[in-house]
């Protein structure tokens, strides 16, 4: 099938021009002569039919359709690059997972499990990074993502990976000072950024209505919520399978053992072309086998 694309060197002359605003530097970084440049930017206009630059006798300027070309220009080459580089380094042996997970998800329960998959896949680099809300796959430069809540997704693929109970935990010290749910309305709740609801869901759940449910500090991270709480800065709702280390330590406890179902679970979710990568396709069966022991 024949494919609408300009030439790669067409491309990497708009690029480095437009980000010098000089075809003589950008001549002089691609090794090319001014005329060549210039040329190739005649070459790509023609193609496109629309004109990419304002030329004038002192200075170069993008026009709005070269503003608009610009960051996809700049995507597609630095992605081939990467790839291009991922491939040399690996030989051809194994490869590049770029994935993004939830901060605490993945620094408590997922990388403390990633030597196994490193002993069964050692070809298979993962890059991790980190993503707390929902994004777009097509502006991002990742394979694949730990995703926690809903997942209707155009053109993702979402395998569920678990749910979780939440539990409301405290420092002990605060622990003589919670007798009964109605004392919640005399402490700092802890409040997680990405979940504004959460301290709401589960007041509703053990039927608490005279509390409310959004005062108290907000953090961005789980980890940080967990923290303040071990300090005794209030009380949180947390996962319990994110608190397991704290609550066996004795470092937090649960003043009221009333766990509540949450209404949502973690995918790993990727983009419908990525289902036949290699890497993505060893990580994926590796993590489903991991989460088929687990009960949350």
């Amino acid at each position: 099938m024949l494919r609408f694309l300009p030439s790669m060197i067409s491309l990497q002359a708009f690029e480095t021009a437009a980000r010098h605003l000089s075809f003589s530097k950008a001549a002089e970084e691609l090794s090319l002569t001014q005329s060549a440049v210039s040329q190739q930017m005649r070459t790509l206009e023609t193609l496109l039919r629309v004109k990419l630059f304002h030329r004038t006798k002192s200075r170069l300027s993008l026009t709005e359709a070269g503003l608009a070309y610009l960051p996809e220009v700049r995507q597609c080459l630095s992605r081939l690059e990467a790839a291009t580089l991922e491939l040399m380094s690996h030989q051809g042996i194994g490869g590049v997972l770029n994935l993004a997970i939830l901060p605490t998800f993945g620094t408590r329960w997922l990388i403390p499990r990633m030597s196994s998959f490193a002993q069964a896949h050692p070809h298979v680099m993962v890059n991790f990074s980190t993503r707390a809300v929902k994004f777009d796959f097509a502006t991002e430069r990742l394979d694949a993502a730990i995703h926690f809540g809903e997942v209707a997704w155009p053109g993702v693929i979402a395998h569920r990976l678990m749910g979780e109970n939440v539990v409301m935990v405290s420092a002990p010290s605060l622990q003589k000072r919670l007798r009964s749910l109605k004392d919640l309305s005399h402490h700092t709740l802890l409040q997680h950024t990405t979940r504004p609801y959460a301290w709401q869901e589960w007041l509703n759940a053990v039927g608490v209505q005279d509390v409310n449910p959004m005062k108290g500090p907000r953090f961005e991270h789980f980890s940080m919520v967990i923290q303040a709480a071990v300090a005794g800065l209030g009380v949180a709702i947390l996962p319990e399978f994110l608190v397991e280390q704290e609550l066996a330590a004795g470092e937090l406890v649960q003043p009221f053992d009333r766990p509540v179902r949450s209404a949502h679970a973690y995918h790993l979710v990727y983009p419908e072309e990525n289902r036949d990568l290699p890497t993505l396709k060893a990580f994926r069966d590796w993590l489903l086998s991991q989460v088929a022991a687990v009960t949350i």
